[in-house]
């Protein structure tokens, strides 16, 4: 049997001209566009109004609430989309009229310590009435202390001083016209063993005691807008037992503060 001859195989390399034509330089190019096209984007954005940068926000937010065929809005009941921020909202409040009432509620917080100074009965309690101006508006603590209380202890029941004082603040309060809130307070001790009767009522009902006082002595009609009972859970000192968190504040709102929940309420 013959041998068979040698099988000779050639291998032919391909010249380097492929390299210039692979697609490489396509990848770096759509990086380039993708990158122009989201600087142009948001350059545009920039220059648009609230309600159509509020809408492009809430859609990167929450995709969903823009399909109209799956989505009835972000709340039960809402319409598809979202809606725009309007210009009430978004305004920003006026420094100089902001500052103007800082200053007319400041004014009426002197006079009644002036009234109050007047009057000697009061000396024992008069050292235990803060005010403070914020934005918020003007905000009068009646607080206790150790041995020094606004109120029979235990008890909704206001002191012949207490009553004498709340007027004093009233005929003040009277001759503004803004909105007032009331609210009471307590420490974290254990009002009794009364599951029916707590903290929580206590301090409901010595801001209703306050408010009544308050009323028949010269606030306006309607001027008292909210009556609330916080317990011990707005403390005013870091000991929950302080006697001192046990108070009545009267918060005299400021116009700008009530304009802005006002608008913020109003929205559909």
């Amino acid at each position: 049997m013959k041998d068979h001859a040698p099988v000779i195989i050639i291998r032919k390399k391909k010249g380097g001209h492929a390299a210039h034509h692979g697609g490489a330089w396509k990848v770096a190019y759509a990086d380039f566009v993708t990158a122009m096209m989201a600087f142009f984007l948001v350059m545009w954005l920039m220059a648009q109004k609230p309600e159509v940068k509020a809408s492009v926000g809430g859609y990167f937010r929450d995709p969903g609430v823009f399909d109209y065929e799956k989505s009835q809005g972000i709340l039960p009941g809402g319409k598809p989309g979202v809606e725009p921020v309007r210009a009430s909202e978004s305004a920003a409040i006026d420094p100089a009229a902001l500052k103007n009432e800082e200053h007319v509620l400041a004014q009426a917080a002197d006079r009644i310590k002036e009234n109050l100074l007047k009057v000697k009965a009061f000396k024992t309690l008069r050292d235990q009435i803060e005010f403070v101006v914020t934005s918020e508006g003007l905000r009068i603590e009646l607080v206790e202390r150790a041995g020094s209380s606004f109120f029979d202890s235990g008890s909704a029941a206001l002191r012949g001083e207490s009553e004498q004082i709340l007027t004093l603040i009233a005929h003040e309060l009277g001759n503004l016209k803004n909105d007032v809130v009331i609210e009471g307070h307590t420490d974290s001790r254990p009002f009794s063993n009364d599951a029916r009767y707590g903290n929580w009522e206590l301090s409901a009902d010595r801001a209703n005691a306050a408010r009544r006082v308050m009323e028949i002595h010269g606030l306006g009609a309607h001027q008292v807008r909210t009556v609330r009972g916080f317990a011990d859970t707005a403390l005013h000192t870091k000991d929950p037992l302080d006697p001192r968190n046990r108070r009545v504040s009267i918060v005299v709102r400021s116009q700008a503060a009530v304009t802005l929940d006002q608008s913020l309420h109003a929205r559909p």
